[in-house]
């Protein structure tokens, strides 16, 4: 998979896609959107990859949108562009494979909706974060899509409205980070989170997160509904069985992903 912008790598179930503008601290432009969007998807049909990870090349994450491309459109142009900028939610939400962030640095304005956007985020130590638009007369509006369903009402209208960064620690206690790590040990302990995912049944795991994303914006008796028709479906399958059998067994199991 050859790009302009990311590089994808694959090794030992993780698909790896790196945001690869250092010169311009990962920035988004056109490019990246498509070249990003475009990874994930085909990384979320590759049969040899259980678990995709997202991290920046160089000094950062990613520090947002390039301002380089700002000025000069209709509302109609401004409105397909800024759609691309956002698109990753959508790609996210709808793959079947896990999506950890691995962050470090600065994860601003578009780079924290992607921290947001992704299933996980693993943070260094002294990493940034902030929807820092506000202080060029914009707004953060589409990261705050993914933060409102993690950060609750006063958080994330905080973190809308006053542009203010905050720590990896403040992130990890509201909910945005899973992990905070020594920057020194990033990338193993985003790995070793990965391989936890990468030792569950696969079909456990895609229904798993199908089924937080089709459940999260339910009421609350469809919500239970929902979960009667996933799990009866999940009982069927063979890892079902293969996973009762390894447990009484005291075995490890070997899934089929079926």
């Amino acid at each position: 998979m050859d790009y302009k912008t990311v590089i994808v790598e694959k090794a030992e179930g993780r698909g790896i896609i790196t945001l690869n503008r250092p010169e311009k601290f990962n920035t988004f432009n056109t490019q990246m959107a498509i070249d990003l969007n475009d990874a994930l998807a085909r990384l979320d049909k590759e049969e040899d990859v259980r678990v995709i990870i997202i991290k920046g090349a160089g000094k950062v994450f990613s520090t947002g949108i390039d301002l380089g491309e700002f000025g000069g459109m209709t509302q109609l142009e401004y409105h397909r562009w800024i759609s691309l900028m956002d698109r990753m939610h959508i790609t996210i939400a709808e793959m079947k494979k896990p999506v950890i962030a691995m962050v470090h640095g600065y994860a601003v304005a578009n780079g924290a909706g992607l921290m947001a956007a992704a299933d996980f985020a693993i943070v260094a130590e002294g990493t940034k974060i902030g929807t820092t638009a506000i202080n060029v007369g914009l707004l953060c509006t589409g990261p705050l899509v993914a933060l409102s369903y993690t950060v609750g009402k006063k958080k994330a209208l905080e973190m809308l409205l006053s542009g203010d960064m905050i720590d990896a620690k403040e992130a990890e206690r509201i909910g945005l980070a899973n992990r905070v790590v020594p920057a020194d040990l990033l990338e193993k302990e985003t790995f070793s989170f990965a391989q936890k995912i990468i030792d569950k049944s696969p079909v456990a795991v895609e229904l798993g997160k199908r089924f937080y994303y089709d459940m999260i914006d339910l009421p609350f008796r469809q919500r239970l509904a929902l979960n009667s028709e996933v799990m009866s479906r999940l009982c069927s399958t063979e890892d079902a069985r293969i996973g009762v059998e390894a447990f009484k067994n005291k075995t490890k199991p070997a899934w089929k992903g079926r």
